[in-house]
């Protein structure tokens, strides 16, 4: 697998960028590494970080595995969305800073308009997560922003 740096794989920059690197990748999964580091707008007074972050660290990894196959495939590394999640579960009320988390995705579907469900699951010690994460990523996902979206009901 070759070495991207993590931000040339998210549609993400400077602070927003939560995780670290990819430890590894495949046609259907992604584990990546994330150390929690106190953040100028997610942290606690004590640097820790509240467990609802988990879900964005979740859509990191998602984002990651579409951000690796862009580069497996010689094209550029395109915005997506997250449009829910469902059953989000976590042991803990927050991750304390200096922990290392492990934050998996498998992606469980995804049809050829860029509607994707993945089954994620973040780990590190005494720490067990879990969702489903529904994601979009529009094919040109700039032409589909810059269009006008038509949101009326007749």
């Amino acid at each position: 697998m070759p070495e991207w740096p993590i931000a040339e794989l998210l549609p993400h920059a400077g602070d927003m960028v939560l995780l670290d690197r990819v430890v590894r990748f495949d046609d259907d999964s992604i584990e990546t590494l994330a150390q929690v580091r106190p953040h100028p707008v997610f942290s606690e007074a004590d640097g820790s970080l509240p467990a609802w972050v988990g879900v964005e660290l979740m859509a990191q990894a998602v984002a990651a595995y579409a951000g690796c196959r862009s580069r497996q495939l010689g094209q550029p590394v395109e915005m997506g969305f997250l449009l829910g999640t469902r059953k989000y579960s976590c042991n803990v009320e927050r991750f304390a800073a200096g922990t290392l988390l492990t934050v998996r995705a498998l992606r469980s579907l995804e049809d050829e308009s860029g509607m994707g469900v993945f089954e994620c699951h973040l780990d590190g010690p005494g720490i067990q997560a879990q969702a489903r994460l529904n994601v979009y990523r529009p094919p040109r996902a700039a032409d589909y922003l810059a269009t006008p979206q038509d949101c009326s009901h007749d």
